[in-house]
């Protein structure tokens, strides 16, 4: 029997980690030493993450930290991120996903705190962020916010940390970051909707259905 070939290399995937984080950061959903990036070969129990205390627009792949999902450090030389626990957890509950992205989206975060929900204003929302679950205030880095994570992600593409931010995964790299980018986006035309009304218009129920009958989701 022929030998699965994975998609991309360890070193691809490194690659695409740090550009990922220049596009987060040049659109100012990371910032300077806030957000991290996780990334793993589809089957692997070990994974690339962004490091600690380093400036996140100008990462380079020989930066990044290889950990086991027991946070052991494998590779490198810096630091992990102080969230690998959840990013570890989000990998061990959910063998689908294979990129986590943890950014600061501004308005998102800022909507959470108001005690608004995301909401299917906009075809994106519906196709691409499904439901989108609040996870209550943890302490970054802790095991108590690594186990809140792992709960509130079963069945979720994308989570917004009280106080803190939110997550996107995907099958790969482009789809978590796309949840996180669309994410903000449909949250700032809630936001800008808010502010003229209350009652913004939602996608109807039964168009709900249709969307999740076309798009499988």
């Amino acid at each position: 029997m022929e030998e699965f070939l994975p998609l991309v290399s360890e070193e691809e995937l490194k690659e695409e980690i740090c550009k990922t984080m220049r596009r987060l950061f040049d659109r100012g959903l990371i910032s300077a030493l806030g957000g991290n990036i996780s990334a793993r070969l589809p089957g692997s129990t070990e994974f690339w993450i962004t490091p600690s205390g380093v400036f996140k627009g100008e990462l380079e792949p020989e930066d990044l930290v290889k950990v086991d999902l027991s946070g052991r450090v494998i590779e490198g030389f810096l630091r992990p991120s102080i969230e690998t626990p959840f990013h570890a957890k989000i990998y061990e509950r959910r063998t689908d996903v294979n990129a986590v992205v943890h950014s600061h989206n501004p308005i998102t975060t800022g909507l959470a705190l108001a005690g608004i929900d995301i909401q299917p204003v906009t075809i994106e929302a519906a196709v691409v962020l499904r439901k989108v679950k609040v996870v209550p205030w943890a302490f970054p880095g802790t095991e108590v916010l690594a186990r809140l994570v792992g709960e509130y992600i079963e069945g979720a593409r994308a989570l917004v940390l009280m106080n803190h931010g939110v997550i996107g995964v995907g099958s790969n790299l482009l789809e978590a970051e796309a949840i996180v980018e669309t994410l903000e986006e449909v949250a700032t035309a809630q936001f800008v909707a808010l502010l003229f009304r209350k009652d913004i218009p939602r996608i109807p129920e039964e168009d709900m259905e249709l969307i999740k009958r076309l798009y499988g989701v």
